[in-house]
C-alpha cells in the first residue's frame, strides 16, 4: 500500500523532492496545495509540472478517510464516522463554541486503556493511526467547513485511543498541523489528553512546546482510580502525579485534570475534599465532566445538584474548576459511542 501524503512533514517532502530530482521549492508548493488550498487530488495542483503530478500520484495515496456517517446535533456539533483503508472506522467531532470551532481527533482504532465508563475501549485496541490518518481528520473536516467559510480554530486530541501510546505519530501530527506554511493552528490552541502514560508525560515535558496537557484522573486516590482505570495498575496514581509535577516545573504551564463524575462512585463530598488535598498548591485546573451514559456500562450520571456541590467544594478550597458544557448529547458524541453502534450493526 502506498503511504499517505498527509504522513509527511514539509522537511520530509523536501527530501522526497530532492530524491526525485525536483527542486526543493516544489515541496512548499505541494504543502500549500495540501493545507492552504486543500485540494483533493494531485491533478488539481496546477502549478506543479504534469510529470511531477504523475510521480506524486504513483508514490502516494491522497485520501485516507471515507465518510460513513455524519450526525448533526441541535447545538451545531457534528460527529463523523470515517472509514479507513482497512475497513476499520474512527470518530471525529467538530464543535462550535462562542470562541470558535474546535475539532476532537482520534489517535487509535479502539483503545486498550480499559476505562470502565468509556465506550472507546469496547472491543479493545485494533491498531494505531498513522500521523497522516490523524492529520486527515482535520483536513477533511476543514474541507467541509470551507463550504461555509468557517475555520477550525483549535484541536483537542481527546477522541478514541490513548495519544501517548501512539506518541511518535501524535507528535508528528502536531508538527504538521502547527506548521506556519500549512494549517498554521497555534500550539496554545491545541490540547493533548492522556490517561497517565508516565514515561511519555516526561517526554512531552521535554518537547519544549506550547501545547496544552490534560490528564484523565477521575479519582482522588489510587484504589478508586484502579477500579475505574485499569491503566492505574501499570502507572500508579502517585507516579502520575509526580510526572505532572515534573511537567509543571519544567514548562511552567498549567495542567488540566479531567474528572468524569459518576453517580455514587466518585462524586461524593469526601471525594471532592480528597481531590482538593491532592491538588493543593498545584498549577492546575479541574474540568468536571458529567459521565455519558453508555448502554454497555452500568454507571449513571451524577445528579445536577451534586455536580454543583462537588464544584463548590473545589472552589472553596482554592482549586480552579469548571463544569464542562455538554455538546452533541443527542447524537452520541461521546468517545466511541458511534463507532460502537457501527460495530454492532456490522456484526
Amino acid at each position: 500500500m502506498k503511504p499517505f501524503i498527509y504522513d509527511y512533514t514539509l522537511d520530509e517532502l523536501k527530501d522526497w523532492m530532492k530524491e526525485a530530482g525536483e527542486p526543493a521549492f516544489r515541496a512548499d508548493q505541494l504543502f500549500d496545495w495540501l493545507y492552504v488550498k486543500r485540494v483533493r487530488s494531485f491533478e488539481d495542483m496546477t502549478n506543479l509540472p504534469k510529470a511531477l503530478r504523475a510521480k506524486l500520484d504513483e508514490a502516494f495515496a491522497f485520501v485516507a478517510l471515507s465518510e460513513i456517517t455524519r450526525l448533526t446535533s441541535k447545538d451545531g456539533t457534528v460527529k463523523y464516522l470515517f472509514g479507513l483503508h482497512d475497513n476499520h472506522a474512527i470518530e471525529t467531532v467538530v464543535m462550535r463554541h462562542n470562541y470558535g470551532i474546535s475539532i476532537c481527533v482520534t489517535t487509535q482504532v479502539g483503545c486498550r486503556i480499559g476505562c470502565t465508563f468509556c465506550a472507546s475501549t469496547l472491543g479493545g485496541l485494533k491498531r494505531n493511526l498513522t500521523a497522516g490518518e490523524i492529520v486527515a481528520q482535520v483536513v477533511t473536516a476543514q474541507q467541509m467547513l470551507d463550504e461555509t467559510g468557517e475555520r477550525i480554530a483549535s484541536i483537542v486530541i481527546m477522541g478514541s485511543g490513548e495519544p501517548f501510546e501512539n506518541y511518535d505519530a501524535t507528535m508528528k501530527f502536531l508538527r504538521i498541523v502547527t506548521h506556519a506554511k500549512g494549517l498554521n493552528i497555534g500550539q496554545r490552541h491545541i490540547t493533548v489528553s492522556t490517561s497517565g502514560i508516565v514515561p511519555n508525560i516526561y517526554r512531552f515535558a521535554d518537547e519544549n512546546t506550547q501545547i496544552n496537557l490534560a490528564i484523565s484522573i477521575h479519582a482522588p486516590n489510587d484504589a478508586l482510580r484502579s477500579k475505574l482505570m485499569p491503566v492505574n495498575r501499570r502507572y500508579p496514581f502517585d507516579e502520575v502525579m509526580e510526572a505532572i509535577r515534573y511537567y509543571i516545573a519544567k514548562t511552567g504551564r498549567r495542567v488540566t485534570f479531567e474528572y468524569a463524575l459518576i453517580g455514587g462512585v466518585n462524586d461524593r463530598p469526601e471525594h471532592a475534599e480528597e481531590l482538593a488535598d491532592v491538588l493543593n498548591g498545584m498549577l492546575c485546573h479541574v474540568n468536571l465532566i458529567p459521565v455519558n451514559y453508555v448502554p454497555e456500562r452500568k454507571y449513571v450520571r451524577t445528579p445536577r445538584e451534586d455536580i454543583f456541590a462537588f464544584h463548590r467544594i473545589l472552589q472553596s478550597r482554592g482549586i480552579n474548576a469548571t463544569i464542562r458544557r455538554e455538546q452533541g448529547h443527542d447524537i452520541a458524541a461521546a468517545c466511541g459511542q458511534l463507532r460502537a453502534k457501527h460495530m454492532e450493526s456490522m456484526r
